[in-house]
């Protein structure tokens, strides 16, 4: 059973809304349509969270599969303005204009099964330009019909960056798909569940600055994407078994000038120290972060090695990037300075890019075996980081998980 859930290190971090602030040095039109057919009625405000149980058309059986449908196409607006008073859906908060969160009823939880995956589709609104997202588990006391999201425990187990959308132009959607077989012992657990309830939310900070002026539509408008979240869990897989839980970091500011965002001002290594109550068989870090900074020369266009540590040893290292964003060209649909009109090749792509516009930022499991009772110290270092002119970011999460 989970031990005593205790927050050993937690740091909220409010990300900028622009997550790149690129430049548009495309000569296309920006828009092929001057009609406007998005309003806040097109918004799906079905006042259920919908649960489907797969079953077989002859025999009636049950396949294993369910499927839980946590957001339809719920409206996000301007990150830096107060919260707008429009209506949610039945069970749905708004915390922010740019974080929402529905509770899994305690029938939602026992429908899941042995795996879990998301679908996270995001729909263009008032917003053209690239925007971090992300998927949290948010563990809230038990019976709380709300919560303060800056001081419950919160763990992310999801990132995206939106595409360059023109929402007059097709597709005007966006999918991304993530496997979280580990959060399944998450929700199982008996003990964590007498205590909290589990909620999910769902993020995307976006600002129509830009989209007020260019794109067709969107003069005077304040909403960025639309988001629909759907959980999918089945059988075809063993069950994950964890029965620890530690949240230690949660979209902490990772840079090397912001006092508290790194052990060092000047020096790109960040320190998150913890203690295990006892021993463990078996543990893993599960760790989510992304390289922001669009100025010259800035960390979005600079690929660098990173490096992670476990009490003194060398553990992961990765360069972040995708072998190419070709892939994600077909969401890009606002004319940008990142797609431009011609294809790049692999090596172009790898020069510069450490996500991809329209792509999921990747979640990095770090297996680290048995692990003593006492003090242990995660470390992250990115050494030839360089934040010029004090601009950018590496927001940091964080968690790990033990039996």
């Amino acid at each position: 059973m989970f031990p005593a859930f205790r927050l050993l290190f937690f740091v909220a971090a409010v990300f900028c809304a622009s997550c790149s602030d690129h430049s548009d040095t495309d000569p296309e039109s920006s828009s092929d349509s001057d009609s406007d057919t998005d309003s806040d009625s097109d918004r799906d405000t079905d006042t259920d969270t919908d649960t489907y149980m797969d079953t077989d058309a002859d025999s009636g059986t049950d396949t294993g599969e369910t499927t839980i449908r946590m957001f339809d196409r719920i409206l996000f607006y301007d990150g830096y303005a107060e919260v707008v008073e429009e209506p949610v859906p039945k069970g749905v908060i708004r915390h922010l204009n740019s974080l929402y969160a529905k509770q899994l009823t305690a029938g939602q939880i026992q429908s899941i099964r042995n795996t879990l995956s998301m679908e996270v589709l995001i729909g263009a609104a008032c917003d053209n330009y690239d925007r971090i997202g992300s998927v949290n588990v948010a563990l809230v006391a038990k019976g709380s019909e709300t919560y303060d999201h800056e001081t419950v425990d919160r763990i992310e187990i999801g990132r995206f960056i939106t595409p360059f959308m023109d929402k007059n132009r097709t597709p005007d959607t966006v999918p991304y798909n993530f496997e979280v077989n580990n959060i399944v012992p998450i929700l199982k657990d008996e003990n964590l569940l007498s205590k909290y309830d589990i909620w999910i939310e769902l993020e995307v900070f976006g600002v129509p600055y830009a989209a007020n002026q260019e794109i067709a539509g969107c003069d005077g408008r304040n909403d960025v994407f639309y988001g629909t979240l759907t959980i999918v869990s089945d059988n075809t897989s063993p069950a994950e078994h964890f029965d620890l839980l530690l949240p230690l970091a949660m979209k902490a500011n990772f840079n090397n000038y912001q006092e508290g965002a790194s052990d060092k001002i000047g020096e790109t290594i960040r320190t998150i120290n913890f203690t295990l109550d006892s021993s463990v068989g078996n543990a893993q870090f599960v760790l989510i972060a992304s390289n922001h900074g669009a100025g010259l020369g800035g960390e979005e266009y600079n690929r660098r090695d990173h490096f992670v540590y476990f009490d003194d040893d060398l553990k992961l290292t990765y360069k972040p990037g995708r072998d190419s964003c070709e892939p994600f060209r077909q969401y890009n649909t606002q004319a940008n300075g990142i797609y431009g009109l011609f294809p790049k090749s692999d090596a172009e792509w790898q020069s510069f890019s450490n996500w991809c516009p329209g792509n999921v930022i990747d979640t990095r499991i770090i297996e680290l075996g048995a692990v003593s009772a006492g003090a242990h110290a995660f470390v992250i270092e990115a050494p030839d980081a360089v934040f010029v002119g004090e601009q950018g970011n590496f927001p940091l999460s964080l968690y790990l998980q033990a039996r």
